[in-house]
């Protein structure tokens, strides 16, 4: 697979909460640039980024994160907010304790009320899977699938830890066939990418892909 290719399916993310805008900047040209799938930026970010961006890429931001704590009404007030400034797509982090305490009837409509808030904008929902069980993850497939989210995400990048082969694996057997994979967190090297892609992830949220490239000698940039 060529670098433009994976370049593609990027989410390019910069999530640091000391994050300046003249870093939101850079983050935006290197989309624009590399032509990733979109920047992945703090929501105070994205009314600026959407105006400096001017439609050349699309941006996406995080609802409840890195913690998902708070409550559904919170979440979705956080996503209207988002979509107003110009957010294309919304990527949320489920109540991590509730799926433990088995309430997966209100996991379940936390992520519907979302869906209903972006209305036709993207929805990604963050499972953080270095905190759950394989019958969590599981369980988490089914419920993201019944929800109708538009994507499983593996991780925020702020736990411990991030995707991995065997969770995307996983995933493609449990969720429905409309709902599409997203590998975050740990993302190192193209190869990584490759075969994160190769086992059926469809994103890839990443800083660390555009920055390869960046390093790379021209002659060896096949971009």
């Amino acid at each position: 697979m060529n670098t433009e290719k994976i370049l593609s399916y990027v989410d390019h993310t910069l999530l640091s909460p000391a994050a300046t805008w003249e870093e939101i900047k850079q983050i935006c040209d290197d989309g624009i640039k590399y032509k990733t799938a979109s920047v992945c930026i703090p929501p105070c970010y994205v009314k600026q980024a959407k105006e400096y961006v001017n439609e050349k890429v699309k941006i996406c931001t995080v609802i409840g994160f890195p913690n998902g704590a708070n409550t559904p009404e919170v979440k979705a007030y956080e996503t209207k907010d988002a979509i107003k400034n110009g957010a294309d797509e919304i990527d949320m982090v489920i109540n991590i304790g509730n799926l433990k305490d088995g309430l997966y009837d209100d996991v379940l409509n936390e992520i519907k009320f979302i869906k209903s808030a972006c209305k036709d904008k993207i929805l990604k929902v963050i499972i953080e899977t270095c905190l759950l069980t394989e019958e969590e993850k599981i369980r988490m497939c089914e419920i993201v699938s019944l929800a109708g989210a538009d994507f499983i995400k593996t991780s925020t990048g702020f736990s411990t830890g991030g995707a991995t082969f065997e969770d995307i694996a996983l995933f493609v057997k449990h969720v429905d066939k409309k709902v599409k994979i997203k590998a975050a967190g740990g993302i190192k090297t193209m190869d990584d990418a490759e075969k994160f892609i190769s086992l059926g992830a469809t994103r890839l949220g990443t800083s660390r892909i555009v920055k390869l490239i960046k390093e790379t000698p021209v002659e060896e940039n096949t971009y």
